[in-house]
């Protein structure tokens, strides 16, 4: 079975063909974000299903479904629009579109919707698992691949309001803000090009949902939820996240108080120090991903696959989340200072880093303190 979505905005992509696969696991998805590239992808490999936003950068994507209907009047079209007026209902109603998705959408009504429009799941076919070794694995993963697991419990109840309970925003936001996942995904997106353009970057958990509105919100949370290895299962993976959730809690409480104390927003001190450990959670993430697959991984591999690519994950995953310059120097204060770094802030979160390691120099903290003005 395949699946060709068209549609430009990478966050509501990534989420439709997260609600496809929810529904049919085996389904082959491919996703673009251009009416040229989908043209082109139609006549080299028809699909089973297509779902099509209707403005693109290049034109409409009704330039597709036409092309589709000139070849197969059987395939399932799908429309995702802001359109609602009865005019634009009427202009396509000579293509025979099977469901219109308006924007914002609800994930469990999209799923209700393409579940009637999907061809029946095929019979799962046994797959050899090849003897790969985990750590040459990572070290020829796209940057595209990495991310963060969600904590089972939160996790848990995105699939319940997915599958039809009711639970607000609210409910569910209390638990965000102590999950590093849905923090990176939630300001990434506010960050981006597509919702904030030029204004002032979000560095907070609030401010990213502020920015988004509650439908988004919601709707980005559900695409990490319904990943097949959004929540870590095995024993060891499940406790080495939480001895590294921990270490990022402790850290924010600490910030918090030092940043408190001089009158600075503590909102930033805690995205930081939730966001610290981000390459360790990507790493337990791709573990848990690979032992869903079928691979065996030793607890030896796994230590060292964690000493070897924490660092560099975090580099590549903050560079292409777009992390607002203010959020990186803090996460970075985590761990050193740079030579020329004056700002206080930077120089409080060293400190709370320091105030946390058993092993740190306390002349090293009494020179910070100072810095910072705590004397």
């Amino acid at each position: 079975m395949r699946v060709l979505i068209l549609e430009d905005d990478h966050w509501i992509a990534d989420l439709l063909k997260q609600i496809v696969l929810s529904l049919r696991p085996s389904a082959e998805i491919v996703c673009l974000g251009s009416v040229a590239e989908a043209l082109a992808d139609w006549q080299q490999q028809p699909s089973d299903l297509v779902i099509s936003d209707w403005n693109l950068p290049d034109g409409e994507g009704t330039r597709l479904l036409k092309q589709v209907r000139q070849h197969n009047r059987e395939v399932p079209l799908v429309m995702i629009t802001g359109r609602t007026d009865r005019s634009s209902v009427v202009e396509v109603r000579a293509l025979g579109i099977s469901a219109f998705i308006s924007k914002p959408f609800q994930a469990s009504r999209v799923a209700a919707s393409l579940e009637k429009l999907l061809p029946a799941a095929a019979t799962p076919v046994a797959r050899a698992v090849s003897d790969e070794d985990f750590l040459a694995y990572l070290e020829q993963l796209p940057a595209d691949q990495l991310d963060m697991p969600l904590g089972k419990g939160i996790r848990d109840r995105l699939v319940q309001s997915f599958k039809g309970e009711q639970l607000s925003l609210r409910e569910l936001a209390e638990d965000w803000r102590h999950d590093p996942a849905l923090n990176a995904r939630l300001l990434s997106v506010a960050n981006s090009s597509a919702y904030n353009g030029a204004g002032r970057p979000c560095i907070s958990l609030l401010e990213a949902l502020q920015k988004l509105g509650a439908a988004t919100s919601l709707n980005l949370a559900m695409g990490l939820a319904l990943r097949q290895s959004s929540a870590l299962e095995h024993p060891l993976l499940r406790s080495l996240a939480d001895e590294h959730l921990e270490a990022c809690e402790r850290l924010a409480e600490t910030s918090i108080a030092l940043a408190r104390q001089c009158s600075l927003d503590p909102a930033p001190f805690h995205s930081a120090a939730l966001l610290h450990r981000m390459g360790e959670f990507a790493v337990l993430y791709l573990a848990q991903a690979w032992q869903t697959r079928g691979h065996s991984l030793s607890e030896e591999q796994l230590l060292l696959a964690l000493g070897q690519f924490s660092s560099p994950f975090a580099i590549a995953m903050k560079a292409r989340w777009q992390l607002p310059m203010a959020l990186r120097e803090l996460i970075g204060a985590c761990y050193a200072l740079p030579n020329n770094s004056v700002k206080r802030e930077a120089v409080l979160m060293r400190l709370a880093a320091c105030e946390q390691d058993p092993t740190a120099d306390s002349k090293d903290q009494a020179r910070l303190r100072r810095l910072a003005g705590l004397t």
